[in-house]
Parts: structure tokens; C-alpha cells; sequence
């Protein structure tokens, strides 16, 4: 399939702002939404709207089914064992957070240890923050170098006795760089050590097989890879999940209940209380399969000199700082985080917004990673499977227009 095919089940790229083409490059933050997930949702919406797993009714039954099938799709994709073993969220927040709570709950303890990269997005702080916070446990930081590569040199002499939990980005949404996580896994593992992924991004770009690279936790979210908002995974391995206790209460994650004490359903219903996401989940469906065609033939190579053009465009300009330039180039992702010297980001943010092009300034919910590389906000343009050569080279023209109108 060739890009212009895959950019045509996007109907949001043949809008316009500001009276001109849209240039969609806030990608890392949301992907668009293509004509297959927009008609699925509305299906389900109008035709098969029932709440699942309880009802006897045919609406339910029909409901439950295409419910359940998304998830074996996730289980396919990202070869876990069992689809026990996936548990539907409402996104990578708060899976993270599930894992937190409960993983909390059942191995934590006053004194023990939590380590989390400094490449992380907030969703992969904070939860681990307030644990430690409530645990009186101990949270300790793996760095990352100037290039905004891993530190993994020195996570061995991290790792101490009371070390229970490793949590990291699988790719940096601020750095783009794809992190050695399988490595870190094996590091983590030989000292005992639980390993939680933050795979928001990696999943967009990277194949995920749960059980090659052996984590013990993998989270992601649908509304980056074309699926609907609030669908969200967590994987976990089955006997980590089976030791844990729910994360909420409420219908449907019972065996039995009485004023005294209750049992819980089987993995994965005990971590999914209430009604679901009933009408979002299942466009997980065709997203996944739009993501298979998203990484291969032409579409994928296509990217990839994209990746290249704006990659050697921006470090050759000596005004930009480029954020996220690790030694091996395989390692970085068509996303660039940047600054541009006497300019300030969000000003550069706006005059491009003018010029239809869409990104992202700030911190990108990563203020420590941000602050660590000298920065009080970045300029980020993230790079999708439907974008085009075209609208590379615009976004290079474009910049540099702005820069001219402020320096």
C-alpha cells in the first residue's frame, strides 16, 4: 500500500485551518481518526449499544462478542499467552495507575524501592510518586545522558536489595528514542526485579511481543494508534495479575457479594469494573489492523525518509537545537523535539498553527526529562504514517518563514 492509499482513510487530513491544508504533526500526542474506526463506533453506537457480560438478551450477546473479540485481537498483536491476560482500560494513565495501586498492595512495603527512567512522561512519575508517598517507599531515578540516551550502565548498582519494580517509556515521547527495554528487562529480572513498560509510544512504532521481550507489564493506548479515545491495555502476566487485588470496585468484577466480605471474578473481569468502554474498545479492531499496514512496504519506507529529510534538515540548521540524537540513528523515530535559539517555542507554535501546521510545545508532560536538557518548553513535531514527503518539506519551509518573523 502506498501512503497516499493509507492517508485516504483519514478524513480529517482534507481539512483546513486558517484557509489552509491541514498538517497533522501531533501525532505523538493523538493519531487521527480513519472512516473504519469513526463507522465502527457508530455501529456499535446505534445497533449493538448494550451493556456486556451480564444480560441474556441478544443485544448483549451481540455486544459481548464483538467486545471480546477486540480483545483477542490485543492478545494476537502483542502475543500474550492468554487474553487473561489483558485487561481494558481507559488508556495508558490508567493502566499505569492500576498497576501502582494494586502491584502497590500486594508486594510494596515501607523501605522497598520503585526506579523509573528520567526520559518518563508524567503518566510514568506521578502514580509511582504518590505510592512511595503512601508506602514510605523509596523512589529512585535512572538518568539519561546528553544525547537523552538511557544510563543503563548504571542500573545494575541501582538495583538494591529492596528494589521491587523497574517502570520505563518503551520510546520517549519527548526524545524519540526507542529505549533498550528487552536489555533493561534482563537486568532487571536477574536481580528479582518486576519490570513495568510504558508502551504509548512504542506501540505505534515498534513490533510488541510480550512474551519475546519478557516484561512483566506492558500499557498502552488506543487513541494513538487510530483507535477511539478511552480505550486503553494493560498486560500483565497471569500470576502477577492472579496476586493482585482490584484496583476498583463495582459491578461486573464480583464472584459473590455480601455486607461482610465479597469474592472477584477471574482475570480479566477483576479489573474491570463498572460498564465499559462499549462503543470504544472494539475499533481496536480495524485500528490494529490499519497499524500492521501502517509498518510495512511503502508506507513504511516512505516514513523513513521522512524521518531522514527532517532529521538532517533541522541539524543542519544552526539555529535549531535538536532534542532526542542518539548514536545509532535505527534507535530514533520520526519525532523531533527542538528549540530554536532567541525564539521562543510557543511563538513558533502559534505563527506554524497559522500556516496549518498542528504541533506541540511545552513540556509534553515530561517536565523533568525537559528541564534535564536545559529547557523550559520544546517545539515537537511528530511524524505519522499518513503524513507525506510533501508536508515534510513543507513544515522545513515553514519553520524557517517563522524563525525569519521573530529573530
Amino acid at each position: 500500500m502506498k501512503t497516499e492509499e493509507f492517508r485516504a482513510q483519514f478524513p480529517g487530513l482534507k481539512r483546513e485551518v486558517y484557509g489552509k491544508p491541514l498538517v497533522y504533526l501531533d501525532n505523538a500526542a493523538t493519531s487521527l481518526r480513519p472512516e473504519s474506526v469513526a463507522k465502527m463506533q457508530c455501529d456499535l453506537a446505534l445497533n449493538h449499544n448494550a451493556n456486556i457480560h451480564r444480560a441474556v438478551h441478544k443485544l448483549s450477546a451481540e455486544a459481548t462478542d464483538i467486545y471480546e473479540e477486540s480483545r483477542e485481537a490485543v492478545r494476537a498483536y502483542i502475543n500474550a499467552k492468554d487474553t487473561k491476560e489483558i485487561i481494558f482500560t481507559s488508556g495508558t494513565t490508567f493502566s499505569i495507575n492500576l498497576v501502582a495501586n494494586s502491584f502497590a498492595d500486594a508486594f510494596i512495603h515501607e523501605g522497598d524501592e520503585i526506579i523509573v527512567s528520567q526520559a518518563e512522561h508524567h503518566s510514568n512519575l506521578l502514580p509511582w510518586q504518590f505510592i512511595c508517598h503512601k508506602k514510605s517507599a523509596v523512589l529512585k531515578m535512572l538518568p539519561v545522558d546528553e544525547r537523552g540516551e538511557l544510563r543503563l550502565d548504571l542500573l545494575p548498582e541501582l538495583i538494591g536489595k529492596r528494589t521491587k519494580l523497574l517502570a520505563l517509556c518503551h520510546i520517549s515521547n519527548v526524545l524519540g528514542i526507542v529505549n533498550p527495554i528487552k536489555k533493561a528487562i534482563e537486568i532487571a529480572h536477574e536481580r528479582g526485579v518486576k519490570v513495568l513498560i510504558d508502551g504509548a509510544q512504542g506501540i505505534v512504532h515498534c513490533p510488541v511481543d510480550v512474551q519475546d521481550l519478557d516484561c512483566d507489564f506492558y500499557c498502552f493506548s488506543g487513541h494513538k494508534i487510530f483507535a477511539s479515545t478511552a480505550s486503553g491495555i494493560l498486560y500483565g502476566k497471569e500470576e502477577l495479575l492472579n496476586a493482585m487485588p482490584p484496583f476498583l470496585g463495582g459491578g461486573e468484577m464480583v464472584g459473590t457479594v455480601n455486607f461482610r466480605e465479597s469474592t472477584f471474578a477471574p482475570l480479566p473481569y477483576k479489573f474491570e469494573a463498572g460498564t465499559q468502554n462499549i462503543n470504544g474498545t472494539p475499533t481496536l479492531i480495524p485500528a490494529l489492523e490499519l497499524l500492521k499496514q501502517s509498518r510495512e512496504g511503502e508506507v513504511k519506507d516512505a516514513l523513513e525518509k521522512i524521518k531522514l529529510f527532517v532529521y538532517q534538515a533541522l541539524k543542519s540548521n544552526n539555529r535549531v537545537h535538536l532534542y532526542g540524537d542518539p548514536i545509532n540513528f535505527e534507535d530514533k523515530i520520526a519525532l523531533f523535539s527542538f528549540t530554536v535559539e532567541g525564539a521562543h517555542h510557543e511563538d513558533l507554535a502559534l505563527i506554524l498553527d497559522k500556516m496549518g501546521i498542528a504541533l506541540r510545545s511545552g513540556y509534553m508532560c515530561a517536565e523533568p526529562l525537559v528541564n534535564r536538557m536545559g529547557c523550559t518548553g520544546m517545539l515537537r513535531a511528530s511524524f505519522a504514517a499518513y503524513n507525506t514527503m510533501q508536508e515534510a518539506e513543507y513544515f522545513i519551509s515553514s519553520l524557517d518563514k517563522a524563525i525569519a518573523m521573530l529573530i
